[in-house]
């Protein structure tokens, strides 16, 4: 006659022996990997308006508010000037300082005109 061994097991011993302990880093993992890719980006923007942060600089920049209007901002040494783009017809006297032109990729090109030697 054979006998069939039973082993009793302590019920706390057989309830959490599924879950892994470790399991709770790998979240920790992909957060700071979320965090360190965020402060990438940050930090790249701040490099790329550099040149605005610099008193010496010139820079000029195009921009879309809010509100779907173009906004041109030119620095100049310590003074910012900002312009709004738009549909307006104007009139009056003026004298033409370039030309723009729109290229396949739809980048807009500004070459200003030679002035005559005087």
């Amino acid at each position: 006659m054979r006998f069939a061994h039973r082993h009793r097991q302590h019920p706390a011993a057989s309830a959490d022996h599924d879950e892994d302990p470790l399991a709770g880093i790998a979240n920790l993992f992909d957060v700071s990997v979320a965090f360190i890719v965020a402060l990438l980006i940050a930090l790249f923007s701040l490099f790329a308006s550099g040149r605005m942060l610099d008193p010496n600089s010139n820079v000029t920049l195009m921009k879309e508010n809010e509100q779907g209007e173009l906004e041109i901002i030119t620095k100049r040494g310590p003074e910012i000037k900002v312009q709004r783009v738009t549909d307006r017809s104007m009139s009056g006297e003026g004298q033409r300082l370039g030309v723009a032109y729109r290229l396949g990729n739809g980048q807009v090109v500004y070459v200003p005109e030679q002035e005559a030697p005087k």
